[in-house]
């Protein structure tokens, strides 16, 4: 077996250890475990944001993204001591608090952040999102579908913002005001849900089971609730490419953008110039919406 190589980093005071910096993670995209924590540091003043305070549940691939891996969600032994838990259903969850927590985790090769839809120690969801779930690998429809929800939700009086999920798919986010609950927003998201797909029949599907779904694209609407994940906005996902779960503008999912064109190697740079659309959309009313459900 070839030799271990450690060494060690300081972050915000936290002195890590960091093995095998030379690791191919992402071998296609010629990312290493070092091109990784730095592309990780890079992005956490984004990431962090859609992680902190929530929990989290990691995608671990120990030998990059060609070999296996498994979700962690109970934080594993040891534990250092500036990495703080919650528990939540007899799991000891991590809390990502900060860029120490981030390097750890990405030394550990997790590769995949998932957050829980609401805090630690609540029952109210952060945000609204409705994850749109391609049947096919390769959709070319993808962003035709996500285009008509997004008008869909502004017919409703609601902007949002689309972002890839980083595999094949796109969620739109809502942001909301506290307060709102999971199922008021699993309502209304069946009543989008329905309409589009009897709008368009031949490219949505509210079913469940893929195996049913032909090539439809499944209106996800009963993910988002309390004790389930999905992507983070800016997670990196264990694709060949190293792809990114990216906010878009509505313009780019007109021109039909693919999620493929953002990833590890060029996120920072969009970041720069384009800063977080997420955090840019103030909450939406959606209340009024729930006021006048039946």
């Amino acid at each position: 077996m070839p030799a271990t190589i450690k060494g060690s980093i300081t972050v915000d005071g936290q002195e890590l250890a960091i093995t095998n910096p030379d690791k191919p993670l992402w071998p296609e995209a010629g990312i290493t475990k070092k091109i990784y924590l730095q592309k990780l540091a890079a992005l956490s003043p984004f990431l962090l944001r859609y992680c902190r305070d929530r929990l989290l549940t990691v995608i671990r691939y120990p030998h990059g993204v060609s070999g296996m891996s498994f979700y962690q969600k109970n934080a594993p032994h040891p534990l250092p001591e500036f990495v703080k838990t919650a528990v939540h259903e007899n799991i000891t969850y991590i809390m990502l608090q900060g860029l120490p927590e981030l390097i750890w985790l990405g030394n550990l090769a997790a590769l995949e952040f998932h957050p829980s839809l609401h805090y630690a120690g609540s029952v109210l969801p952060c945000e609204w999102m409705i994850d749109l779930d391609p049947s096919l690998e390769i959709e070319p429809r993808i962003m035709e579908a996500a285009s008509i929800v997004g008008e869909v939700l502004r017919s409703l009086g609601l902007q949002s913002v689309p972002k890839t999920s980083g595999a094949t798919g796109v969620q739109i986010i809502v942001p909301i005001r506290q307060g709102i609950t999971f199922d008021e927003l699993r309502k209304i998201g069946h009543l989008v849900g329905r309409f589009v797909t009897e709008k368009r029949p031949d490219l949505f599907t509210l079913e469940r089971l893929k195996k049913h779904r032909g090539d439809k694209i499944y209106f996800d609407y009963l993910q988002h609730y309390a004790g389930k994940t999905l992507a983070a906005p800016y997670t990196p996902r264990a694709r060949p490419l190293a792809t990114v779960s990216t906010p878009l503008l509505w313009e780019e999912v007109e021109r039909n953008v693919s999620p493929a064109d953002y990833t590890l190697l060029n996120i920072e740079e969009r970041l720069n110039v384009m800063g977080d659309l997420i955090a840019k959309l103030p909450p939406q009313p959606v209340e009024n919406i729930v006021a006048n459900l039946p």
